[in-house]
């Protein structure tokens, strides 16, 4: 069973940066998409960024362009979420997502089917 773990959330002021980080492991012998999701309380989960594994191909929210960059380490296995100038709007809880199966990225949670259990990102001053 594939298991991500995310870290790198916290509390940060407006303006500031934080690093999130997806950690895969398990059996699975290929790498697929992976994607970043954010839920705030009393939201709908939202699809934040995702990059593909055939070409490296990136997705981001219009929200997040420009500050928010996602890539993969030397470890395929592992991927990032590097989020500059925050603002309040982006607290939520942000979760990691793989698209078990799938090289190309989806949007939907639904598309996806492993989850990491949650990191908090809070925006305030």
């Amino acid at each position: 069973q594939v298991q991500l773990v995310e870290s790198g959330g916290g509390l940060v002021q407006p303006g500031g940066s934080l690093r999130l980080s997806c950690a895969a492991s398990g059996a699975t012998s290929d790498y697929y998409a992976i994607g970043w999701f954010r839920q705030a309380p009393g939201k709908e989960r939202e699809g934040v960024s995702c990059i593909g594994s055939s070409d490296g191909s990136t997705y981001y929210v219009d929200s997040v362009k420009g500050r928010f960059t996602i890539s993969r380490g030397n470890a395929k296995n592992t991927v990032y979420l590097q989020m500059n100038s925050l603002k309040p709007e982006d607290t939520a809880v942000y979760y990691c997502a793989m698209r078990l199966g799938w090289r190309s990225c989806g949007i939907r949670p639904d598309e996806f089917n492993a989850w990491g259990q949650g990191t908090q990102v809070t925006v305030s001053s």
